[in-house]
């Protein structure tokens, strides 16, 4: 018999929960669960163990929590949540205060309360049953990272200070008295929003935080506060949703949602009716070749769970075109982890399906690097990274607007899109770091009539590889 122990990666939203328990009592418990449950409930039947409890370390801002749905679908475990720091929730669950333990069998969690991310943030330390007093390792939530540390802002200006402080002081109150040994199990790895410049290790120490990790190196709460405002990255627009949802609770599903099959002249109708934005989750090739007017291209990869946060209405349903039948329930998860559940349906067929049945069709050109270096002139060159990539060096003579500024319609609105000037006559060469977010601003200022668009596959990787000249920002 053995203690059962489980990190899920949830990718795109760069997300971590944890699967915790013994399988010689057969008890279990999920940290943090996203909202297709699926995954704990399979785990949990390989591992001989019940999910018997069910914990948040805060109010996510990023994700669609899954506490509910695996709750209602296991039907064996209720839900933990912190009533340390004054949180409000709008559903049912049991109230955990600091220190509070839990035993499951040999395992023991105890929760302590570590606010700064949010007030109500609470992490958790994993010990054996017959030394419940000296943890080996924490379940750190969105308060640690590996080389980093969960940003103070997301409430608000008018609280990130206080936070900030409370976050410093749960740094180096907390975890800096920590022994070097300790393992640490956090929230979220590298490329979520939810901290600066997240490491890429999954896994991190006390140890190897205490030297190397920004965010402990600070002796007081005023330079630590100013760092940590000043170094976290730009807050995705569906966060404040995100806080919303999850505190009120999050509707229980029960599976994903259903996805009709639309021939291309049902498919056309619905566009018709104007209700829907069309997504086509095709690679950003497929799509340049030739995709439906007025289509946004966001790819089935991991990343699609983000950019669509960023950029779409959850209330608005969506139609979908993707490139073979299998990629279905893959883009309808990835999309739900941020909370879209509204679809008119999917194109049945796909795109040759749409070309047999004669409808019209828009392309946008492909420009490799070399091309763009050779042949510049005239060329408007669009860099959507965010601004800390294009402060690290961008293509000479490039353009800046971070791809959410071009969402619906606001070009030309913010500092950073009036001070960029963009001709709609003029060609447009959009590029970001691979060509993915490229292709989706690209077909963003298709819709908004820009006349001649063009995307670079491979942007400033196959750049730089290509050895091609590189501008910075001066500090």
């Amino acid at each position: 018999m053995s203690m059962v122990f489980e990190q899920i990666l949830t990718e795109g939203i760069a997300q971590l929960s944890y699967l915790v328990g013994d399988d010689a009592t057969g008890m279990a418990a999920v940290i943090d669960p996203r909202t297709d449950v699926e995954i704990y409930v399979d785990l949990a039947r390989q591992h001989k163990v019940s999910i018997t409890h069910i914990f948040e370390t805060h109010i996510h801002a990023d994700f669609v929590s899954g506490a509910r749905e695996l709750a209602a679908r296991v039907q064996t475990a209720d839900i933990y949540l912190s009533h340390e720091g004054g949180p409000d929730y709008g559903f049912e669950h049991k109230p955990i205060k600091d220190s509070q333990t839990f035993e499951l069998g040999s395992c023991v969690l105890t929760a302590r309360h570590t606010p700064g991310h949010t007030p109500e943030h609470m992490s958790y330390a994993i010990a054996e049953k017959k030394r419940p007093e000296t943890p080996w390792g924490f379940l750190s939530g969105d308060s640690l990272f590996a080389d980093s540390a969960g940003r103070p802002d997301l409430l608000g200006e008018g609280q990130a200070e206080e936070l900030a402080e409370q976050l410093f002081n749960t740094l180096k109150g907390f975890y800096l008295k920590l022994d070097d040994g300790i393992v640490i199990y956090p929230g979220h790895g590298h490329g979520s929003p939810c901290g600066a410049e997240i490491g890429d290790r999954l896994v991190t120490t006390i140890g190897y935080e205490r030297r190397f990790n920004g965010f402990l190196q600070f002796s007081n709460a005023k330079d630590f506060t100013e760092y940590a405002i000043s170094t976290a990255p730009p807050e995705p627009t569906y966060y404040k949703r995100m806080k919303k949802v999850n505190a009120k609770g999050p509707p229980v599903l029960g599976g994903l949602p259903d996805v009709p099959g639309l021939p291309a002249k049902a498919f056309r109708a619905g566009i018709e009716a104007g209700e829907s934005v069309i997504i086509d989750a095709r690679s950003m090739l497929a799509f340049g070749g030739g995709h439906i007017p007025n289509a946004i291209n966001i790819g089935a990869s991991p990343e699609l769970s983000i950019w669509a946060g960023w950029m779409l209405d959850p209330e608005t349903p969506i139609l979908l075109v993707i490139e073979q039948v299998g990629d279905i329930e893959k883009a309808v998860r990835l999309l739900l982890h941020t909370g879209y559940r509204k679809f008119t349906g999917y194109l049945v067929g796909g795109m040759k399906a749409w070309d047999n049945a004669g409808f019209d069709l828009d392309t946008i050109p492909q420009m490799t690097v070399h091309e763009l270096n050779q042949n510049s002139d005239g060329l408007q060159i669009l860099d959507v990274r965010t601004p800390t990539e294009w402060k690290k060096g961008h293509i000479p003579g490039a353009q800046h607007i971070f791809l959410p500024e071009l969402r619906n319609g606001v070009l030309g609105k913010t500092p950073q899109a009036v001070e960029c000037q963009l001709d709609k006559q003029k060609p447009v060469v959009t590029y970001c770091d691979s060509g993915y977010r490229a292709s989706l601003a690209a077909s963003l200022l298709q819709n908004q009539g820009f006349a001649d668009v063009r995307n670079v596959p491979g942007s400033w990787q196959a750049w730089t590889h290509a050895g091609y000249p590189v501008t910075k920002v001066e500090k």
